[in-house]
């Protein structure tokens, strides 16, 4: 099963539209054949978007996963180096740039993403993805307030809606913590929490989905950093 039209429709059908403009040189790509091309894609993530945003397939399904880097976040205070500064990790993130949280009373994020782009007919789950520094404080024992829903949720539902809280450090206490869903290794050297989860239904029914996290009691936190806010196929999803 090694014919490029075999592996051709595993591939999201705008595959093309999408590498022609990504950090994959077009000399690589037309030297893979499909299945190569398939297998690249499920290992290697490749940055679109201006390299603000990553772009791989998930490897049982074929369906689409997005990453949004974190220079594509809204990051509140994010471009005062008092509060954050930005910084390259070569060696772990996929990006040219991660933010590091210095020190913020006010910890806030959103995302912001066309669920177009998506594969339709799929559950997605969405996870924020960072590293805690040694020296950290509050993120192992305050949790945040995250919410994810699409644009409008709100002045149907009511204000809330979509929100829960989720404890990006390991719990100092994991039996007070059991039923508190928590940060967990990814073996990339990076950490992830969900979000939430949300159904792209595709057609013409797409709209905008608002990604959030926010944590602002009166208390500095400091000792994170930002590598973005990932989208993935839930499995039978």
């Amino acid at each position: 099963m090694d014919s490029d039209l075999v592996w051709r429709k595993f591939l999201p059908h705008d595959y093309h539209q999408i590498l022609s403009n990504s950090s994959l040189q077009p000399s690589l790509m037309d030297s893979l054949s499909m299945k190569q091309l398939f297998f690249h894609l499920s290992h290697h993530p490749v940055l679109v978007d201006d390299g603000n945003m990553s772009f791989a397939i998930e490897k049982n399904s074929g369906k689409k996963c997005y990453m949004m880097g974190a220079r594509r976040l809204t990051i509140i205070w994010g471009s005062s180096p008092q509060y954050w500064h930005w910084i390259s990790l070569p060696a772990s993130s996929r990006f040219s740039e991660v933010a590091e949280l210095r020190h913020v009373w006010w910890f806030e994020m959103k995302g912001r993403i066309e669920t177009n782009i998506l594969s339709p007919q799929t559950t997605y789950a969405v996870y924020f993805v960072y590293k805690l520094r040694r020296h950290r404080y509050r993120f192992h024992e305050k949790p945040v307030t995250v919410q994810v829903n699409f644009e409008g949720d709100e002045e149907i539902h009511g204000e809330g809606y979509g929100r829960r809280e989720v404890l990006l450090g390991p719990p100092k206490n994991k039996i007070k913590n059991m039923q508190q869903l928590c940060g967990a290794y990814r073996g990339d050297g990076w950490m992830e929490v969900e979000l939430g989860e949300f159904f792209n239904d595709g057609g013409e029914n797409h709209g905008v989905l608002i990604l959030n996290l926010m944590e602002i009691n009166a208390a500095v936190k400091y000792g994170i950093i930002v590598e973005g806010i990932e989208l993935r196929p839930k499995a039978g999803g």
